[in-house]
């Protein structure tokens, strides 16, 4: 009796695992890909990843170019990518479209062969994955591969999306550039005056900003390793241990941006 309940299990974890759907709508209407039809495409290949960001070592899918699965993307359209646990990254459709040498992948999990579980006790990354085959040819950050994805649309830029994020400077200040920076990185996981789709991590603004209490220097260690300031072997965010994943004069731009933003509390 025990084996067949174990079995029925099994058999039901496949049947569950094979119904997960990716929604992408590109502006015309929503398209649901099932694991199976992504799988079947003519277009589908072997993708060997060199240093993946999320697995950390080189791993190996089977994956479909996005820019396929994007009917009707131009460049200066912004894609937004929403996950199950709650991460939500803005990607430029120019990234997609370069021809600079980097491509995008949307990796698909076969049932019958799953991914190992990520480490540090983060969970599965499947069924759908963005990764990227020559990322430093185009500038790709870590945020810029996001897993465990359910939706992707097409959306508006996240200062008309969010004004209350925007600050309201010259274009060429080193606030701008760090709201820029804030977006491409910190966004993805975080709101910032009650704004923003990503619910993983706490506001950055309300009740308090991160420079209300930390020194620039601790803020500094802290991005570059969240483990720096308190351990939490159960934390979910990632930091940006290298200059690759975030120059210092990017880290710099992102405090000016927060010490900016802590004088202009929005409360929702």
């Amino acid at each position: 009796m025990l084996r067949r309940c174990l079995s029925l299990l099994a058999f039901c974890f496949v049947l569950s695992a094979q119904a997960t759907d990716l929604s992408i709508d590109t502006g015309h209407g929503a398209r649901i890909w099932t694991t199976a039809q992504l799988l079947a495409r003519p277009d589908a290949q072997n993708v060997t990843i060199p240093i993946d960001v999320a697995f950390r070592r080189t791993m190996h899918y089977r994956a479909v170019p996005l820019a396929a699965l994007l009917p009707g993307l131009e460049r200066g359209d912004r894609l937004q990518f929403v996950a199950s646990d709650g991460f939500s990254a803005d990607l430029a459709a120019d990234t997609i479209l370069n021809h600079a040498g980097a491509k995008a992948w949307l990796a698909v999990e076969d049932p019958q062969q799953p991914w190992p579980q990520l480490p540090d006790h983060k969970g599965d990354a499947g069924p759908f994955y963005v990764v990227w085959t020559h990322p430093a040819a185009a500038g790709i950050g870590t945020e810029q591969w996001p897993y465990q994805l359910v939706r992707i649309r097409r959306t508006q830029d996240a200062a008309t999306r969010f004004p209350a994020t925007a600050p309201a400077v010259s274009a060429d200040s080193a606030v701008r550039k760090g709201y820029a920076v804030f977006q491409r990185t910190c966004f993805a996981c975080h709101t910032l005056n009650g704004q923003g789709d990503a619910h993983m991590g706490p506001d950055l603004n309300i009740p308090h900003n991160p420079t209300d209490y930390l020194s620039d220097d601790m803020l500094r260690a802290f991005i570059r390793n969240p483990q720096s300031l308190r351990r939490w072997p159960e934390g979910k965010m990632f930091g940006f241990p290298t200059q690759e994943s975030l120059s210092d004069a990017d880290l710099d731009a992102v405090l000016a941006y927060l010490h900016h933003m802590a004088q202009h509390k929005v409360t929702p």
